[in-house]
């Protein structure tokens, strides 16, 4: 039975994105082809399609892994419904995962990408809660362009000097009235 735990599917899971993922890195989507993968990896076409229905399926699996695990990272601050303010746990995972964000960005995925929660109190003292769906745009934005610059430099700073980096862009934010 190929049930979703199964051992032998996630192993082919895991082969197929691997394939894919590297495909990506030299290759648009819309150049690369179910056959380049089965052949990569040495399975069936029938395995691939018992998988995924086709390649933006495939890639639509990856972004919504690579989310998941994003949000693991700050269950805490979610479920308390706090910012901690912690990117380093952050930096650490995309210096881990450096293909998984690298293909994340090209296919486009950080523009959809949707803040959900954020700290009221945070929130207050900056902004006086004005204008909260802009800030958060602008912040995503930047928080974006720094970490795509870091991973066309292939992450030689470290995850404190990222950090760093984004603490200093808003240490002197003045207090709105």
């Amino acid at each position: 039975m190929n049930t979703k735990n199964n051992k032998r599917r996630q192993a082919s899971q895991e082969k197929i994105e691997k394939a894919f993922l590297e495909l990506l890195q030299t290759k648009e989507l819309s150049a690369i082809t179910v056959s380049e993968i089965i052949k990569k990896t040495k399975l069936n076409r029938s395995t691939f399609y018992a998988n995924y229905a086709d390649l933006y399926a495939l890639a639509d699996a990856i972004r919504e892994k690579l989310e998941t695990d994003v949000a693991q990272l700050y269950k805490d601050d979610r479920d308390n419904k706090v910012n901690s303010n912690d990117y380093l746990r952050l930096f650490y995972h995309i210096q881990s995962n450096q293909l998984f964000y690298k293909t994340y960005f090209k296919l486009g995925y950080d523009g959809q990408y949707k803040i959900e929660l954020y700290d009221t109190r945070q929130a207050e003292t900056y902004f006086g809660n004005k204008h909260i769906a802009y800030h958060m745009e602008f912040f995503k934005a930047g928080l974006n362009a720094i970490v795509k610059k870091w991973l066309e430099g292939g992450c030689r700073e470290t995850p404190e000097e990222m950090n760093e980096i984004i603490h200093s862009e808003y240490q002197g934010r003045e207090i709105v009235r």
